[in-house]
């Protein structure tokens, strides 16, 4: 969608690089942006720039946070003996809205993927063995919490092999989440039920 304005095609080009942004949506977005103050427009771009300065990965967990540990690694109140490896930080979001779990998280940060070059160290698999291996680990349980999609059951799997031998359980969500399905968009029952029937892979 072309207005011939370079100012506006361009914040309309930016919007629909976004993932689930069409062209139509995008234009929407940028008319937004266009009838804005000056100011709310100068703090709408300071939140996009503060989100890339300010927010980065946990140190324990990978999940996203703006100080030095997440807010649930913080937590002394959480179950320490399990902890829920998901793929993003959405994932985290969606399954902390069930109320129903109460232990830690490891954010992989995507799946394994040969095709597009997303090997074991491209994610925080090897940070994974590290914390279960730790000499101070508390881990009982890892609950392998990717999508139920080709390339999270093969990452789901390379873990299992991977904490073989360990002496931690190792378990993955039930079918309460649809076989193609993300976490991110599950209801909260669909995941209670997902994670209260968890079967353990090795």
């Amino acid at each position: 969608m072309d207005f011939g304005i370079e100012p506006l095609d361009r914040l309309v080009e930016e919007f629909r690089s976004l993932d689930g942004v069409g062209r139509k949506t995008a234009a929407r977005l940028a008319f937004s942006v266009l009838s804005m103050t000056y100011e709310e427009a100068a703090a709408f771009a300071e939140a996009i720039l503060a989100v890339k300065t300010d927010v980065h990965a946990c140190s324990v967990c990978c999940n996203i946070t703006a100080g030095d540990v997440c807010s649930v690694c913080a937590d002394r109140t959480r179950d320490r003996s399990t902890v829920a490896v998901v793929e993003d930080a959405r994932a985290v979001a969606a399954i902390e809205r069930v109320r129903d779990y109460h232990g830690l998280y490891h954010v992989l940060g995507g799946t394994l993927s040969p095709a597009k070059g997303v090997a074991p160290d491209r994610l925080s698999i090897p940070k994974l063995l590290e914390r279960v291996a730790a000499p101070d680990s508390e881990i009982k349980e890892i609950i392998i919490a990717t999508n139920p999609d080709m390339e999270g059951e093969a990452t789901a799997m390379y873990i299992a092999r991977a904490l073989d031998g360990s002496g931690v359980k190792v378990t993955r969500l039930a079918n309460g989440v649809p076989v193609g399905g993300d976490l991110e968009y599950a209801d909260s029952l669909t995941l209670a039920r997902a994670l209260q029937g968890r079967r353990e892979l090795i």
